[in-house]
């Protein structure tokens, strides 16, 4: 296999962590450069995002736990509020496999708050992103881009917590349905209720369904486009529902970097936020009027200040929107 083919496989797995630029140490990792490296390695798609690209749009509800409110002043936390959702995978291929196993599944949620007002949460199926920076991101992209896998291994040499999320997703099954992974925010967010309290979370969706993996052999039957007609046949029979948790931090606990988990981070206590409900298969339209903003955040939610990453997601994903909604730019 040639090599450019090689880091190609190998961008298209690892480039779930989705679009951003900017932040800390990134002054020349703008968004619009971002969106051009990501099209450089994967194709200019018209319509289409530059990252997560193969997906398709859902329906649900969110209900909130009791707890919640406890823990947040947020809108969604206090009542029932109607979900927009897109399943997808990472990278930026549309063809792209769903039977490949080194690739992140992604669960985007919009919540609607009523008035015209919204706030979304962007999680994926590895509780830890590749890059600690947009600038890496862009350097890999670069290097994928040449197709010179002497550089490719020199980049996982010089940065060995860029092989964590691929560490991850190879030691765990395949999916075997969008409905059957666990979805993590990755970033710390820090909660604050009514009186003013404040608790720093990581957000986690557990599936109702449980863990549904695929063997080698399960997944090759499967074949690469299955995903979507196994949800809709799912739906069919009932909701699909996840149980969203707020992962408990604890003193110490840094955000800063997101190739980085928290200390005993599966062990930690945890916290019921509500649950998610699934109940029908969306046009695509639905989605694609719009981008899933990780830092569109309600009031009684913030995002870190000191993760590059999370700064700099929002902007390059507006400049996709931009991009495939006019497509001639």
């Amino acid at each position: 296999m040639k090599a450019k083919s090689v880091a190609s496989r190998i961008a298209v797995s690892i480039v779930g962590l989705g679009l951003f630029a900017g932040g800390q140490r990134a002054s020349a990792a703008d968004p619009a450069d971002l969106v051009g490296a990501l099209n450089g390695v994967f194709g200019v798609h018209p319509g289409m995002r530059a990252a997560h690209t193969k997906g398709f749009c859902a329906t649900g509800q969110f209900t909130p736990t009791p707890e919640a409110a406890a823990l947040s002043k947020a809108p969604h936390f206090a009542k029932p509020v109607p979900v927009t959702a897109r399943f997808s995978l990472g990278g930026g291929n549309p063809q792209a496999a769903d039977n490949e196993k080194g690739n992140v599944r992604g669960m985007a949620l919009r919540f609607d708050l009523g008035g015209g007002t919204t706030t979304d949460l962007v999680m994926i199926s590895a509780p830890m992103f590749f890059v600690q920076t947009p600038a890496l991101f862009v350097e890999f992209l670069q290097t994928v881009g040449s197709g010179d896998k002497a550089k490719l291994d020199a980049f996982f040499a010089a940065h060995p917590e860029s092989t964590r999320q691929a560490g991850w997703l190879n030691s765990h099954a395949i999916p075997a349905s969008y409905a059957g992974v666990d979805y993590f925010g990755v970033h710390g967010f820090t909660f604050t209720n009514a009186a003013g309290e404040t608790k720093l979370v990581k957000y986690k969706a557990i599936p109702e369904a449980g863990d549904l993996g695929l063997t080698p052999d399960e997944a090759k039957a499967k074949g690469p486009d299955f995903y979507a007609p196994e949800l809709k046949d799912r739906l069919g029979k009932g909701a699909v529902a996840f149980d969203l948790v707020a992962i408990l931090g604890e003193k110490g606990d840094q955000t800063s970097d997101p190739t980085l988990r928290w200390n005993d981070e599966d062990n930690r206590a945890t916290a019921p936020l509500g649950k998610i409900t699934i109940n029908a298969i969306a046009p695509d339209a639905t989605c694609n009027a719009f981008s899933f903003l990780p830092g569109n955040v309600a009031d009684g939610i913030a995002g870190p200040t000191d993760d590059p990453v999370f700064a700099a997601r929002s902007p390059a994903y507006a400049v996709s929107l931009i991009r495939r909604s006019t497509p001639a730019q």
